[in-house]
Order: C-alpha cells, then sequence, then structure tokens
C-alpha cells in the first residue's frame, strides 16, 4: 500500500484509506513477547457492611477470568483481525494451564510459551461492585526468568522469525525482560528484518533497534530521567526519548489529550482524540499499541496509524474490565477519530 505525502499532515489524511489499512491487518501476523497476566473479576452488588469490620460485603454474581499484560496485546491483535505469535513465561501452576487454554482459545499456537517450575503465574485479582473496583489482589513475582526459560524463549522467537511481519514487546516489569535476553532477541529480530514496537517499563537502552516505542506521559517522563516535578512538556519528552533511541518512531499517551507522535524525523504532532465516557482505563494501552503497530506494518504513516490507535482505544475505555476493540467497531469509530484530529490540527 502506497504511503502517500498527504498522509504526513493530519488535515490530508483521507477517510477511504484508514479504512483500507484497517481492512489489511487480516494479513498481519505479529508476534506479540511479554509478560502475561490472568486478569480475573468478581462482580456482584454492595448492599451492607460486614458486621465484623467496617468493609463493604460483595455478593458476588459471576466470575470471568482473560488474559491481562502482553495476554491483553495478543487479545486485542486477534480482535483487529490481525495473526499472531505469542511468547511469554508462567508457572507450572493452575493459573499457567489456564494461560494455556486462553491463548489457544484465541487460535493462537502455544509452542512458545514456557512453564517455569517454582514460578507463579501472575493473577490479578479484581473485586468490581455496582460498576467500581472495590479493591484488588495480586500474585506475581518480578525476578527475572531462569537462564533455561530464557534460552528456550529465545530459541522459540527464532524459530518464528521467518513467519512475522512485525513485532510487539509489551513489558510489565514481571521478569522477562532481562537486558541479556532482550537484546538477544532484539538482535535475532532485527537480523530477521522484523520490525519491533515496544511499550517499554524502566529503561530504554535494553531494547535498542526498536521501530517504535510507546509509552504513556508518566513513563516517558521517567525514561529520560525526569521527575513529575520537572516543567518540560510532552514533545520535549518526546524528544528526548528519541535522542536516546536513535531512529526510532515516538508515541506518547496522553488519555483524554491523545497522544503526542514524532516520527524518525520531523517535528512532534499531537494527535487528539475524541471525547468518550470512560468506564475503565485498565487495558488501553494494550489496545493501542496493538492497533499502531498493525496499521504501520499495513503501510500506515505514523499520523495513520496514531488516528487509527485514537479510535481503538477510545472504544475499550467505554468498557468494563480488560476489553478489546474489533475490527468491526474500529470501523465504526474512524470518522469520528479522524473528525476530532483533524478539528484539533
Amino acid at each position: 500500500m502506497t504511503d502517500p505525502e498527504g498522509a504526513r499532515s493530519l488535515e490530508a489524511l483521507d477517510l477511504a484509506r484508514l479504512e483500507k489499512l484497517v481492512e489489511g491487518f487480516d494479513r498481519i501476523r505479529l508476534l506479540v513477547v511479554g509478560d502475561v497476566v490472568l486478569d480475573e473479576y468478581l462482580w456482584g452488588n454492595v448492599e451492607r457492611v460486614s458486621p465484623e469490620a467496617p468493609v463493604p460485603i460483595v455478593h458476588v454474581d459471576r466470575e470471568t477470568v482473560v488474559l491481562g499484560g502482553a495476554g491483553n496485546v495478543l487479545r486485542n491483535v486477534v480482535a483487529l483481525g490481525g495473526g499472531g505469535f505469542f511468547a511469554s513465561a508462567v508457572g507450572s501452576d493452575a493459573d499457567g494451564a489456564k494461560v494455556f487454554q486462553l491463548v489457544g482459545d484465541l487460535g493462537v499456537s502455544t509452542q512458545a510459551i514456557v512453564s517455569e517450575q517454582g514460578r507463579p503465574t501472575t493473577r490479578k485479582t479484581r473485586v468490581v461492585a455496582r460498576g467500581q473496583q472495590v479493591i484488588r489482589f495480586d500474585r506475581e513475582t518480578r525476578r527475572a526468568v531462569s537462564e533455561e526459560t530464557a534460552s528456550t524463549l529465545d530459541e522459540a522467537v527464532s524459530r518464528l522469525s521467518g513467519e512475522l511481519d512485525g513485532a510487539i514487546f509489551a513489558d510489565y516489569g514481571k521478569g522477562i525482560f532481562s537486558e541479556s535476553l532482550t537484546a538477544g532477541l532484539m538482535r535475532k529480530l532485527s537480523d530477521a528484518g522484523v520490525p519491533v514496537s515496544v511499550d517499554p517499563k524502566g529503561v530504554l537502552s535494553i531494547y535498542g533497534g526498536a521501530s517504535l516505542v510507546k509509552p504513556n506521559g508518566p513513563e516517558a517522563r521517567s525514561l529520560v530521567g525526569l521527575s513529575d516535578t520537572d516543567e518540560v512538556t510532552s514533545s520535549v519528552v518526546a524528544e528526548r526519548v528519541r535522542d536516546k533511541m536513535g531512529e526510532v518512531q515516538v508515541v506518547i499517551t496522553l488519555g483524554d489529550a491523545g497522544m503526542d507522535v514524532l516520527d524518525k524525523n520531523g517535528p512532534v504532532q499531537r494527535v487528539a482524540t475524541m471525547p468518550r465516557e470512560v468506564f475503565d482505563v485498565q487495558g488501553a494501552g494494550d489496545t493501542t499499541i496493538a492497533a499502531l503497530t498493525l496499521a504501520l506494518r499495513t503501510g500506515a504513516t505514523l499520523l495513520e496509524a496514531a488516528v487509527i490507535a485514537n479510535a481503538a482505544s477510545g472504544i475499550v475505555v467505554a468498557k468494563m474490565g480488560t476489553a478489546t476493540a474489533s475490527q468491526a467497531e474500529l470501523r465504526g469509530m474512524l470518522p469520528v477519530a479522524l473528525r476530532y484530529a483533524q478539528e484539533a490540527a
């Protein structure tokens, strides 16, 4: 698909072309690498306070378990029409078995998921009553995966590299992205000509060679050594991220303000998003990086990809829990997202 010069300015973006790019998602095969989480929800109602302690009693009427973390990135890739592979590590426990099942249910191969003895599978349990989260319980470890697990993951990614149009690294700080493993994976994918999008955590240096870096606002400031009190604009932060990474596309997500995008050369541009009634921002970043990467791999410019990603994330924030956006929902939201981006430009 061609990359028209006009698509490099928001005012010149064309809805028909955006729709064509989204239709092309079906052709794209992505590898998602990262920390998988089991997101468990206990849904119910509160009718009284406990006589044992000043806490609400939640009467649970249903339970759901979905893939979260890097698993939610994968869910969004598939929901948006892309094909994929998944590389992660879980424990040799019931939760790990559930991850295998849920990934398989998506129609995605589990060949690059590694079970590590003695490692707990990360699970986050949220109690939700009347649409409000009451409390969350986390079961996890942040220690790096074992050398044996790292070696197995490295070999699995090597086997898959020839089948990929792109990859996404979703770092949730749970131990997958050790310095040595990450450097090895980046090198192998680069040698195979596979562009890598990164949602980073903690440091940037281990992701050398990435084609796209997508932190949120607070993460981006931390990655370039800024505190919350440093009076530096988001556009300057984006430029500092690019300075640290070299030739890389930078997207900084800014919640209801949209996102700042910075191509490998050129100025920072703000891509405004449409106002939405927000029920839950959880997982919006996962949707954003999935949509950005799919769009870029179909031939979108960074601005086109940003508008598409704003539309996708605008869909999921209006849903409760760890949610996804379907390709049909995305097509329906594109005209609104494009109009708001152009009116604000």
